[in-house]
């Protein structure tokens, strides 16, 4: 129970603020409530909630820990939609922030999304990545070679 108690902390702390409680604000920022016109932007969203959702139950399974760095995973992740990208929780989130920008018709979070896109790809050079490889030698180096950062391809054989 404490796994999943964690997990939901650092999904409503983290994701939940960069995916909804941000992009509210800057939609609501004229002081008036978003209405949705993009109505296929909740597929979108549909699709980014899953991703993130089967990435959780693998953090908490397989790794028995959190994406939170002051609560990692004790095993590295690479089952799942991790053996076809390697950062998967963030396309996740920047799908959902993508479908919310489809959905209310907002070229503000199309910009944010680009910069949360940015700030994501400079935290896993400058952080992530090299966590990984300090915890995980072989087997971050072999799965580094073989799994793109952020572009999806077919897992190769196992």
């Amino acid at each position: 129970m404490s796994l999943l108690l964690r997990n939901l902390a650092f999904t409503v702390g983290v994701p939940g603020t960069v995916s909804v409680l941000v992009p509210y604000l800057i939609l609501a920022d004229g002081g008036h409530p978003p209405h949705p016109v993009g109505w296929p932007g909740l597929a979108l969203i549909a699709a980014g909630l899953a991703l993130y959702g089967w990435c959780m139950w693998l953090f908490a399974t397989i790794g028995r820990g959190t994406p939170g760095p002051w609560d990692a995973p004790r095993r590295l992740v690479v089952a799942g939609p991790y053996r076809w990208v390697r950062n998967p929780i963030y396309v996740g989130v920047l799908l959902v922030i993508l479908g919310e920008a489809w959905l209310f018709g907002s070229w503000s979070l199309v910009i944010y999304a680009a910069g949360a896109a940015v700030f994501f790809h400079l935290a896993v050079l400058a952080y992530e990545e090299p966590t990984l490889r300090a915890n995980f030698p072989a087997d971050y180096e072999d799965y580094f070679r073989t799994v793109h950062r952020w572009i999806p391809r077919p897992p190769g054989p196992a």
